[in-house]
């Protein structure tokens, strides 16, 4: 159960804490107040999606923390879990489960199984054909429940060996010509005849011929000094000290260190001037290596980024071309397996229509049997069930389910969607929530305004209907309608008021003599003497 909830500018919303009760709580306020804005914010730490237009005008971020009171849960610290998300107006999350950061796909899982949300937008559910075998499933529980994991194992495995067998080239043209295009591809590859490092290589010689020119001027001005001054020079320097060298041993050191530079010099010399002679190219080796490198980077354009990356490419081919004619050994094996599969989901498949076929007969006569206190007496709810032979599998198996109604005496029954007005679903939703209370594991409910389109004795019964969902769940329950806000076990009004020239909204929960003067409120308007005894008698009905 939700224990306590903060809020802080969401919408008018500034800085708000509620803290809630088990059962059947109420909230009840005047129109704007920011009812909508809790409910919103409660899809918020569910991991709904946020709009930067919710932040409170003037901030730059939104925050929602629950406190959750779940002794079973794993995750729970002395039976507590704690919730939170931030979002910032550059769209930036922040979400966390007892301080943990998690991304907000695994704070949506997470919550999926703590809080329920029904407003009038869920409705629609109920007119999706695709989301009624999931009500069934519910009703039936654990027995499919187990049956629907072991089928979910094969048909994802049948799936995946589906796909691979369609990627194989079961189809002879594709093919052939898939072959026709690999082996044109390893030709060409093969025929270049690629080594690694050649590029290299290939670029570098490539330099040195584009720049010889401003390389053998550069030398020959390099030797022309080396030779003529710097030999010369050196060569001075050593008979100069020849003169002197018996006069100190220090004069003999660097009369053998001079000479030493001088040999060095003329070394250096003679490999500047084999640099130049290595400088000739032709004009047929400069048009070999622009052609070897022309051809590179057309492969490089195909195949790769790099050499190593077409040599990658090539083996990738052979690997590709050595199964495409090979696959037909292949795709035989697979189409055994699929087989085993289908047997063994077939079976499966079997036994959930079974148990469906079993159970909707007895879901139809328990949703009736609400309608019937749901003011919808001559409503004939039935669960349509088809099994599809064909084998068109898909993840609920092969039942076709759909849900039907007849609302009056005579009629035929027909889908939901094409008879049921927005009263009727709401009560039909509350029928189905009713009857699927005791098998419901999602401890949190919450409904908002489901009461839109109905009054006088069906608005009581949904109260009647709600107050029973409350007692194995924490109900929150956002109405207009006097006869449902009476069975709340606690009543909580929201107004707004303004504060330091900003509208803010403010919670809180009534005792018994306000809870009496609100549902007066909201019965006629005003609190007068007349709906404060109607609204006591409202309290007393509970």
């Amino acid at each position: 159960m939700i224990s306590t909830m903060h809020i802080k500018n969401i919408g008018i919303i500034e800085d708000l804490t509620v803290e809630f009760n088990n059962g059947f709580n109420v909230l009840t306020g005047e129109t704007g107040a920011g009812k909508t804005l809790i409910i919103d914010s409660l899809g918020i730490i569910s991991g709904d999606r946020f709009s930067k237009e919710m932040i409170r005008k003037g901030e730059n971020h939104s925050f929602v923390e629950l406190n959750l009171f779940l002794p079973e849960n794993e995750n729970s610290v002395d039976g507590s879990v704690v919730v939170s998300r931030e979002i910032y107006d550059n769209g930036r999350n922040t979400c966390k489960i007892n301080g943990r950061l998690v991304t907000v796909n695994e704070l949506k899982e997470f919550m999926s199984s703590i809080i329920d949300i029904h407003g009038q937008n869920d409705n629609q559910t109920l007119m999706r054909k695709q989301e009624h075998i999931k009500y069934l499933d519910n009703f039936i529980g654990n027995d499919i429940l187990k049956l629907k994991i072991e089928y979910l194992d094969l048909f994802n495995n049948y799936n995946s060996i589906q796909k691979e067998l369609k990627e194989n080239y079961g189809d002879e043209k594709e093919k052939q010509r898939k072959l026709d295009l690999l082996k044109y591809q390893l030709d060409e590859i093969e025929e270049a005849n690629l080594k690694v490092g050649e590029e290299e290589e290939l670029d570098e010689l490539h330099q040195l011929m584009k720049n010889s020119e401003k390389i053998y001027t550069n030398l020959e001005e390099i030797q022309e000094n080396l030779s003529n001054s710097a030999i010369e020079a050196i060569n001075n320097s050593i008979r100069c000290f020849e003169k002197i060298e018996n006069l100190g041993e220090k004069y003999q050191n660097k009369l053998t260190e001079l000479k030493n530079v001088y040999y060095e010099v003329q070394e250096l010399s003679r490999d500047v001037s084999d640099m130049n002679s290595e400088l000739f190219f032709d004009e047929e080796k400069r048009n070999e290596v622009e052609s070897r490198l022309d051809l590179i980077y057309s492969l490089k354009r195909k195949y790769g980024n790099s050499v190593d990356e077409i040599l990658e490419y090539k083996e990738k081919i052979e690997k590709e071309i050595f199964n495409i004619e090979n696959c037909e050994e292949h795709n035989n094996e697979l189409k055994t397996k699929l087989d085993i599969l289908d047997s063994k989901m077939f079976i499966i498949c079997e036994k959930m229509n079974n148990l469906r076929e079993k159970n909707s007969k007895k879901l139809s006569e328990n949703i009736n049997k609400e309608l019937v206190d749901l003011e919808m007496p001559n409503a004939k709810f039935s669960v349509y069930s088809k099994f599809n032979s064909n084998k068109s599998y898909t993840e609920n198996g092969l039942n076709e389910i759909e849900f039907l109604i007849s609302t009056n005496v005579g009629d035929d029954a027909k889908p939901l969607a094409k008879i049921a007005s927005g009263g009727e679903i709401s009560r039909i939703m509350l029928a189905i929530k009713t009857v699927l209370a005791d098998s419901d594991k999602v401890p949190v409910l919450i409904f908002d305004e489901i009461d839109t389109g109905i009054s006088g004795k069906a608005a009581k019964s949904v109260g009647e209907k709600i107050k029973i969902i409350s007692r194995k769940h924490q109900v929150l329950c956002v109405t207009h309608q006097p006869s449902i806000a009476a069975k709340g076990d606690y009543n909580y009004y929201i107004n707004k008021k303004v504060k330091n020239g900003k509208t803010a909204t403010d919670i809180k929960l009534l005792n018994e003599q306000e809870v009496i003067n609100e549902i007066a409120r909201i019965s006629s308007g005003d609190v007068t003497i007349t709906s404060i005894n109607h609204a006591k008698e409202l309290r007393k009905a509970c």
